[in-house]
C-alpha cells in the first residue's frame, strides 16, 4: 500500500558536499544526519518570522526536503541566495510523497508532529486518492499548516512548533534564531494558536472577539472544533465569530 496521495507537495533533492553544513545553518530543527529519521524544520526570516515549513530526510548521497508546492518556488530561491559558494545543488526530485495512518509500508518514516498524522513515504508511487479526513486531525491536534495558520506573519513558537517537535534549541544559530531564543526564554506567550469550540455558522477568517474586543482570528475548522490565533488574555469564557459562540478547550 503506497498511502494517500498528498495534494500540492514539492520534493527537492540537496546534495554536494556541504549539504548537511548548508542546511543546518539555516532550518530551525537538527538536519538528521543517518537515513530512517523524518526532520520537521521551518525557515525563518531574519526578524524570527515563517517563511516555509518542510520536511528533512536523508536518502543516500541527498537530503530530500518535502514543502508545499505553493511555497517552493520562493524557498529554492531563498536557498540559492544563501548557498554562495557552498558546493550544495538543489534539484526536483521525481519521487512522490504518500501518507497514512494505518500499519507502515516499508521505507515510511512517522510523521514527526504527532502520532496520530501516521507515516509518510517518499516513493515512485504517486499514492490513492485521500480517504482520511486530515484536515479533523489537524484541528483535533492543533496542528497549522501553510496558508492556513503558518503565514508570513506567524511566529513558529506561536504556531506550537516546540509543541511538534520543529524547533530545536539545542543546536547552533540559524537564521531568525536570536528572535525564537527570546521568546523562549524571556517572554511568556501572549498570543498563539489554540483548539476552540464553535457553535454556529464562522468560517475561516472570522475575526474573534470577547466583550467586543478583538480577541483572534478563526482558522481551519472541523464540525464544531477549530484552530484559532488567540490573544490569551481575552481568551477566556465565552467569545464571538460573527454570530458564532467560540470558546477555548
Amino acid at each position: 500500500m503506497p498511502g494517500e496521495r498528498i495534494p500540492d507537495r514539492t520534493i527537492f533533492e540537496i546534495t554536494g558536499a556541504d549539504r548537511f553544513e548548508f542546511l543546518q545553518g539555516l532550518v530551525t530543527n537538527d538536519v538528521p544526519q543517518a537515513e530512517g529519521s523524518l526532520a520537521y524544520a521551518a525557515l525563518l526570516t531574519p526578524q524570527g518570522k515563517y517563511f516555509a515549513d518542510f520536511f528533512l530526510t536523508v536518502r543516500g548521497e541527498a537530503i530530500l526536503l518535502d514543502v508545499a508546492s505553493a511555497l517552493a518556488p520562493a524557498l529554492n530561491q531563498r536557498l540559492g541566495m544563501y548557498k554562495l559558494r557552498a558546493d550544495v545543488q538543489i534539484a526536483p526530485s521525481a519521487l512522490h510523497v504518500t501518507r497514512g495512518t494505518g500499519p507502515a509500508p516499508a521505507g515510511a518514516l512517522p510523521d514527526p508532529r504527532h502520532e496520530a498524522l501516521g507515516w509518510r513515504l517518499y516513493s515512485k508511487a504517486e499514492g490513492e486518492q485521500p480517504q482520511t479526513d486530515w484536515t479533523a486531525i489537524r484541528v483535533a491536534h492543533c496542528i497549522p499548516e501553510a496558508g492556513e495558520e503558518l503565514t508570513p506573519d506567524s511566529y513558529i513558537l506561536e504556531a506550537g512548533f516546540e509543541r511538534l517537535n520543529g524547533v530545536d534549541f539545542k543546536k547552533g544559530c540559524y537564521v531568525g534564531q536570536e528572535v525564537t531564543a527570546r521568546m523562549k526564554h524571556k517572554t511568556e506567550l501572549r498570543k498563539g494558536l489554540a483548539c476552540v469550540r464553535v457553535e454556529g455558522e464562522a468560517e475561516p477568517g472570522t475575526e474573534i472577539t470577547a466583550d467586543g474586543k478583538p480577541a483572534g482570528v478563526l482558522h481551519s475548522r472541523s464540525g464544531d472544533r477549530a484552530i484559532a490565533y488567540l490573544r490569551f488574555d481575552r481568551a477566556e469564557g465565552e467569545m464571538r465569530a460573527g454570530e458564532a459562540t467560540v470558546t477555548r478547550l
